[in-house]
């Protein structure tokens, strides 16, 4: 029944260990939410809720007018639900997944290769890098979020070579030298930073455990006696060593600046852009593509060689990390996150109290809606039956239809949207 092109959606949950446990994780919050059956287990991790159609977790369809049970299946049928744009250019895939983030423990160190770079390294390790797409990313805050994103400033990796004798032993003697005299020279810093980081990364496991325990035993026995280690990241390098003892990624944070943002507030993550998440919950939204080159705070394949020859070397300081949205200048409801890539923009609709009628105009693109607060019955010519929305329901628009919102909660209203904007 093609005429029904607004249906809500039940979403694919990622239970990985890294995961917020129970109740405690924003993903389980909202699953509950949005599903008066859903079962929330006090033990396990709900890390990931997937919104959208990608084959490793495809939403499900919630309603029975629909002859398709998942959303992939529904768009491979209609394609047109795209929006023409979108359908033409990414050769009739909807272009982005969707997701809600819990992080209790650090994600790896990783990074995203560019189109180029993810086409070599699907034809040489298909095992590894599953597809030839780019992974651009974008973290929107749901609620206090950290992260580890971009090169610091050259000054302040010197500064902790000087003040951390461990760090300057792995990056040697030297690189340092080599850092300290290009301070000036764009060019020569960014050859100086990639010498001192693959330094570090290629140290074998031994040598990396000694100098590590070296430093967790001295920041320990410091932060007991009082001493303020905040000056060296202390607090969160035992963090990140109380969850992966003796990895090199604990290192990372010398390099790396210590990214923190409040709800709201997002970073975008292109290609070759060195990252790891620590926690917190965000929206994130991305590319299609499960490409990922890891090198350190994980289990999983590690690519140390590939890492170090794709980052992007550029110091710059945390602030310049935080991606600014920019109000909608035809709905003071919306805030547009809009990266500089095509495959995805977010939206952020937040209703005021005062509000009790409001429109969702349509787009020429596909998207995904959220909830996140609040409740509201929907009402669309293409959902043919009144919607109703409350925290955590998920919502398919067809490109270029409306929902009209009839806001039942008395605190407003406030959803995510995810489309893409050619």
């Amino acid at each position: 029944m093609e005429e029904v092109r607004v249906f809500p959606l039940t979403c694919a949950v990622q239970n990985y260990a890294w995961g917020k446990v129970g109740l405690d994780s924003e993903v389980a919050k909202l699953v509950i939410g949005g599903d008066a059956l859903a079962v929330v287990e006090a033990d396990k991790p709900y890390a990931e809720l997937w919104m959208g159609a990608h084959p490793k977790g495809d939403a499900q369809i919630k309603d029975n007018r629909i002859a398709q049970t998942t959303l992939g299946q529904w768009i491979a049928h209609f394609p047109a639900c795209l929006g023409s744009k979108v359908k033409d250019t990414f050769q009739g895939q909807l272009p982005f997944l969707f997701k809600v983030l819990s992080v209790n423990t650090a994600l790896s160190i990783q990074a995203h290769p560019n189109k180029e770079l993810a086409t070599r390294l699907h034809t040489q390790f298909p095992e590894h890098y599953p597809d030839t797409n780019h992974k651009p990313e974008m973290a929107i805050a749901l609620t206090r979020f950290e992260g580890l994103c971009g090169f610091r400033p050259v000054e302040e990796i010197l500064e902790f070579l000087e003040k951390v004798p461990e760090f300057h032993t792995l990056v040697g003697h030297g690189a340092a030298q080599e850092l300290r005299a290009s301070v000036g020279d764009a060019d020569r810093t960014s050859q100086a930073l990639k010498r001192c980081f693959t330094r570090m990364m290629d140290w074998e496991k031994k040598v990396v455990v000694e100098n590590l325990n070296e430093l967790v035993k001295r920041v320990t026995e410091d932060a007991a006696a009082g001493k303020d280690t905040s000056g060296i990241n202390g607090d969160l390098l035992l963090r990140l060593h109380s969850q992966y003892p003796g990895d090199i990624g604990c290192f990372s944070i010398y390099f790396l600046n210590h990214v923190v943002l409040n709800p709201g507030q997002a970073m975008f993550l292109g290609a070759n852009e060195p990252h790891a998440y620590l926690y917190g919950d965000c929206i994130e939204c991305m590319a299609c593509s499960d490409n990922t080159v890891r090198a350190g705070l994980t289990p999983k394949y590690i690519d140390v060689n590939t890492l170090c020859e794709m980052l992007n070397y550029s110091p710059a300081p945390a602030s310049s990390k935080i991606f600014p949205c920019l109000q909608d200048p035809s709905d003071p409801c919306v805030s547009i996150y809009n990266p500089p890539v095509p495959d995805f923009t977010v939206m952020r609709i937040q209703i005021p109290a005062s509000v009790k009628q409001y429109n969702i105009a349509p787009v020429d693109s596909a998207s995904i809606l959220l909830v996140i607060e609040g409740e509201a019955t929907g009402t669309s010519p293409a959902a043919l039956s009144d919607l109703t929305l409350m925290r955590g329901s998920v919502l398919f628009v067809s490109a270029n239809e409306s929902v009209s919102l009839h806001i039942t909660s008395q605190s407003g209203m406030t959803l995510f949207r995810a489309c893409c904007l050619l």
